[in-house]
């Protein structure tokens, strides 16, 4: 069995025109959201073995945030400049990457691809995961390399806003 956990950075902030895109911070309900959403996984779930993070600020902020709050070593966060924007295909190639050694693994990234990808994975169509959702798959598979369309099962979708 594998288990991937989709996780849409927590929101961020427009406040600053001259910052890109990939420099944006998050802003004070995503540093609230993503310590709660870790505490909801760390109470809740088994906890992942690996994080892959888009390096963008946001994205790799929230995963440090969660992991911290789950308990996994930040030597255990990984960035993959490919995962900032990717559409399905890569993100597909990327998981294809996994150790196989590894059973949990949580992907840190951005809409609109982690929600595409979800849509592709399962049968279950989401029309968003928001901001610092978490939504979680399990395929029954050795082998990262099997992933496939539609073949993972939904084993939960959870986001801050669920929480009130």
């Amino acid at each position: 069995m594998k288990r991937l956990y989709l996780v849409r950075h927590a929101k961020s902030s427009w406040k600053n025109p001259d910052l890109s895109d990939f420099d944006r911070p998050l802003n004070k309900r995503g540093k609230r959201d993503a310590p709660l959403m870790g505490e909801y996984l760390k109470n809740n779930r088994e906890a992942p073995e690996l994080i892959i993070s888009s390096p963008a600020r946001r994205a790799l902020k929230t995963a440090k945030i969660i992991a911290k709050e789950i308990g996994l070593s930040p030597k255990r966060i990984l960035t993959n400049e490919t995962l900032y924007l990717a559409d399905v295909p890569t993100l597909v190639t990327i998981i294809r990457q996994i150790e196989d050694s590894l059973d949990a693994v949580m992907l840190f990234g951005h809409n609109p691809g982690l929600t595409m990808l979800a849509n592709y994975l399962t049968d279950h169509p989401v029309e968003n995961i928001p901001t610092c959702g978490v939504f979680c798959i399990e395929f029954a598979a050795n082998s990262w390399r099997e992933i496939s369309a539609g073949g993972g099962s939904v084993v939960f979708f959870h986001y801050p806003r669920k929480n009130h």
